[in-house]
């Protein structure tokens, strides 16, 4: 046992060290050795653990997929209270806390369609409308969730939407380190978006 948890240390330590790398300095701008040298393990001992710089690179999004889906993630945990579309200024604040909380490895999101035109992201993204359907099924909140809305707007959409709103606009003010992109308080833009999402943007 004392073997295994030895082994699955060095592995995490291997993966830390990788992830501030990648996400700090890009994936090739990496190499295997600074990766070891960071994480206190042999070059041989990361080889033990993967195949190849790529494999980590890999290990760290299916990684990052994992959290999205997990209550350890924010925005995850706001969209569980069941309250959609009446949460809006709730989920954003859990769209910039998951940002804050998980910097290096959404950022990693970037270093892959930089470095390898989102060969790895691909999937995730192009499933990500099963990935909602699944998680209002398994709530039970699709229907309710049709009543709130209006007539035509599809309970997936909406919430693909809103997500793709928030998480953008603090991306841009986090990862990319731009304060009050849209030249005002945060606060305050969260309560503009959450009025343009309810009430339209049209006279």
């Amino acid at each position: 046992m004392q073997r295994e948890e030895k082994s699955e240390r060095s592995r995490r330590q291997v993966l830390d060290a990788a992830l501030h790398l990648f996400a700090h300095h890009g994936f090739r701008a990496t190499s295997v050795r600074e990766i070891a040298e960071r994480a206190g393990v042999s070059i041989g001992n990361l080889y033990h653990h993967f195949a190849d710089k790529e494999a980590i690179f890999k290990a760290l999004l299916a990684e990052l997929w994992e959290i999205t889906e997990s209550p350890r993630f924010p925005f995850r945990r706001a969209l569980a209270t069941g309250q959609f579309p009446d949460n809006l200024e709730r989920l954003a604040l859990a769209a910039r806390d998951s940002i804050l909380e998980f910097r290096d490895h959404v950022a990693l999101v970037y270093v892959d369609v930089i470095e390898f035109e989102g060969t790895h992201i691909r999937k995730f993204y192009g499933d990500l409308a099963n990935r909602f359907s699944d998680f209002l099924r398994q709530e039970g909140a699709e229907e309710a969730i049709r009543k709130r809305l209006r007539p035509g707007v599809a309970p997936v959409s909406a919430l693909m939407l809103v997500t793709r709103i928030f998480f953008n606009y603090f991306t841009i003010e986090i990862l990319f380190n731009v304060p009050e992109p849209f030249g005002k308080d945060s606060q305050a833009v969260v309560r503009e978006i959450a009025d343009m999402l309810r009430n339209g943007i049209a006279a």
